[in-house]
Order: C-alpha cells, then sequence, then structure tokens
C-alpha cells in the first residue's frame, strides 16, 4: 500500500494500473492427455502496471495499455496453446505481455473454472506476480527495452533500422512485428548470431551487416537519405553520426533513442568514460531538426540490465515531405 511520503522505487515509474477482471477462455491445459483433448473453461484476472501517469496518455488509446488487445492475445493463446501446466501456460501468457505491450509489472491468476475433481466445487489455479527487469524469457535474448515497447504503436510500419544492434533484442522484436529490418553492428560475431537467430525463427524480414560506425569517413553508406521509416539506437553514443541518421529518415519517419545521461556516470560510474554519457538536454540538442513526440530524462529500473540508471529518452519525427528544409 502506498502512503504519502513513500518513495517506493518500484512505485515511482508505475503511476497507475490496467485491471482486467475475470476473463473468461477456453483452452487445453491438462497433465492427462484426455484432459488436453478438447478445451476446458478457464479465466484470468490481471493487473498490469504502467508507467507515466494516466494524464500522459492524452485520451488515446496508442498511448497506453489496450486491454481490449491484451485480451483478444490471450483468448488466441489458449485456442493455440496445449500445455500440461497451468504455471508453463502462465510463462506464456507473462513473455507475450512483456514482449508485445508496455508493462511494468503484471499480477495475474489464471485458473480452472472445472478442474477434473469430483471434491472440488471452486476453482483451482495459479498465482504470480512479476515486473519486466526480473522476468527471465524463455528466449535466448532478453526482452525488448519498456521505451521501444511504449512507442510501438506510433512507429510507421516499414523499414527499421536498428544501430549497434549487438545482441539484437530490438531487431528481432521489430522484425517480430512485421517491420523490415536492417540491423548493423561492428560485432561480426553477433552479426552472424543474429542472422542465425532470425533463420531458425523463420524471420526473412531481418537482414544484418558488420559496420564500423566509428571509423573516420565522410561516406556513410550504411544510411542512405531518405530510406527508413523507423530507426532505433539503444545504448549506444557516436555524436557524429547524428547528421546521418535523420537524413536517413524518410519524410514522417521517427527516431528511437535511448542512453545513458551525464547522471549515470555520476552516480554509478558507467559507462566507463563520461564521453559516453549525453549531457542534460544534449539528446534534443543534437536532434533539434526533428520534431519531439515523447522526451524524459530520469532514472529508470532495469533499463539495460539489473539496477537502476539514468537515462534520456527520446521519440522524434521527421517533417513531411512539403515541410523539408533544403540546404
Amino acid at each position: 500500500m502506498l502512503t504519502a511520503g513513500n518513495l517506493i522505487r518500484e512505485n515511482a515509474h508505475m503511476a497507475y494500473r490496467v485491471v482486467v477482471e475475470r476473463l473468461e477462455f477456453q483452452g487445453r491445459c491438462g497433465v492427462a492427455q484426455a484432459e488436453r483433448r478438447r478445451p476446458q473453461p478457464l479465466a484470468i484476472d490481471l493487473e498490469l502496471g504502467c508507467e507515466g501517469t494516466p494524464s500522459e496518455t492524452a485520451d488515446h488509446i496508442t498511448k497506453t495499455v489496450d486491454y481490449a488487445r491484451v485480451a483478444e492475445r490471450i483468448v488466441e493463446l489458449g485456442e493455440t496453446q496445449d500445455c500440461a501446466l497451468l504455471e508453463i501456460f502462465t510463462e506464456k501468457i507473462l513473455e507475450m505481455l512483456f514482449t508485445e505491450f508496455p508493462v511494468a509489472k503484471v499480477s495475474l491468476w489464471l485458473r480452472k473454472l472445472a478442474p477434473p475433481l469430483s471434491q472440488m466445487t471452486g476453482s483451482v489455479g495459479v498465482k504470480v506476480e512479476r515486473s519486466r527487469m526480473a522476468h527471465q524469457p524463455q528466449q535466448t535474448d532478453p526482452v525488448p527495452s519498456l521505451f521501444l515497447a511504449q512507442q510501438l504503436r506510433r512507429l510507421p510500419k516499414g523499414r527499421a533500422l536498428d544501430v549497434a544492434a549487438g545482441s539484437g533484442r530490438h531487431a528481432l522484436y521489430l522484425a517480430s512485428h512485421g517491420f523490415q529490418v536492417d540491423a548493423i553492428d561492428h560485432d561480426e560475431q553477433a552479426m552472424a548470431q543474429l542472422a542465425a537467430t532470425a533463420q531458425q525463427r523463420n524471420l526473412p524480414n531481418l537482414t544484418v551487416q558488420t559496420v564500423d560506425l566509428e571509423r573516420k569517413t565522410t561516406e556513410r553508406p550504411e544510411f542512405p537519405k531518405q530510406t527508413y521509416d523507423v530507426i532505433i539506437v539503444f545504448f549506444y553514443l557516436h555524436r557524429a553520426l547524428f547528421s546521418a541518421l535523420i537524413d536517413s529518415l524518410k519524410p514522417n519517419g521517427v527516431l528511437l533513442y535511448e542512453t545513458f545521461t551525464i547522471d549515470n556516470y555520476l552516480r554509478h560510474h558507467h559507462p566507463r568514460r563520461w564521453e559516453f554519457c549525453l549531457a542534460h538536454n544534449e539528446l534534443l540538442r543534437l536532434t533539434s531538426t526533428l520534431r519531439v513526440l515523447s522526451y524524459n530524462e530520469d532514472e529508470r529500473d532495469g533499463a539495460n540490465g539489473p539496477g537502476a540508471a539514468f537515462t534520456a529518452q527520446l521519440a522524434a519525427q521527421q517533417a513531411a515531405t512539403g515541410s523539408l528544409l533544403h540546404t
């Protein structure tokens, strides 16, 4: 329970909850094969912890958690999954929620409404509380950044570029949502592994390229002009690239950027050099020709691994065709 003046970090960024009460659907779940042969009635109660405040949603469904879509996806899982244990089905639901929706914490109660027990007159089920930071996904790659999940619905579908993609968690996330994704990074081994993972997951819409992003050159073929609907950069900072990044956006294209601020270096001594951190409001200055859709500097839990980190988050949009400046 929160009280006035209670400074609990977990609740500082999780300002409201979306509640889904007693969603009933059909699912195949049971240890015995006979129990899984036909769907049985299941029910779930959900509390989804959301960041921000209700006023920040601007009275628009794309700025918050769409509970109708949450219900639809749970019903789809019920129709397609075949699990011996409710615990396994619960993990599949958690994986879906953390991957597809901008939620910071999930509390759920999943239960069988008609369990095959003669003595049982009520339901039997599983209750779980899990934060995004504590969630360990079933896949080998970590869950995407909460900021990317929050901004997904405002990204124009089309071609996307993941700069300094690393292990590729964000590239895989966008590719799984139908984007044509180009991932670039200097790490040849990481790009080879990402290509293999995309092939294993049947994601032909994800391509990789090994690129030295910090080479000294004026030619940037990896950033063709007016090519990308979306460009994302997470936890990488090379200031010389910003002009090329902006020029590579299509009209109305969106840039998503998140990385450490100087506060993180001063408080946690990470990254190892202060030059790898943004000064206050520096990200706004580096992208001043774009229209700001969302900007925030704050301390967040689990921004890039365990523990809290100070980061800047920006969503900004290129001008429409008629509004582009020509020099």
